[in-house]
């Protein structure tokens, strides 16, 4: 049976945990922002109201967000990138 995309959401695929200035790679589906988190580097499916790609994120801490994310890098906060 075909798994739904509540499964990735659920973090069943695993995660990459990080804490401060680090960085991951890989396809990432949903990031958690334990803390405040700040992200200076990404590739993601992101636009902004203009239609450039948007490579930095400040997420707030409790925050979930959805997407396509690859080979991310944070400068700040705790944050568990989940696996696509």
């Amino acid at each position: 049976m075909a798994r739904g995309d509540s499964y990735q959401l659920q973090g069943q695929q695993g995660g990459v945990y990080l804490s401060g200035a680090q960085t991951a790679t890989g396809n990432f589906r949903n990031i958690v922002a334990l803390t405040a988190t700040t992200i200076t580097a990404m590739t993601s499916n992101f636009v902004s109201s203009t239609g450039t790609a948007v490579t930095a994120l400040v997420i707030p801490a409790g925050t979930a967000v959805g997407g396509q994310f690859k080979n991310v890098e944070i400068s700040s906060g705790t944050a568990i990138f989940y696996y696509a």
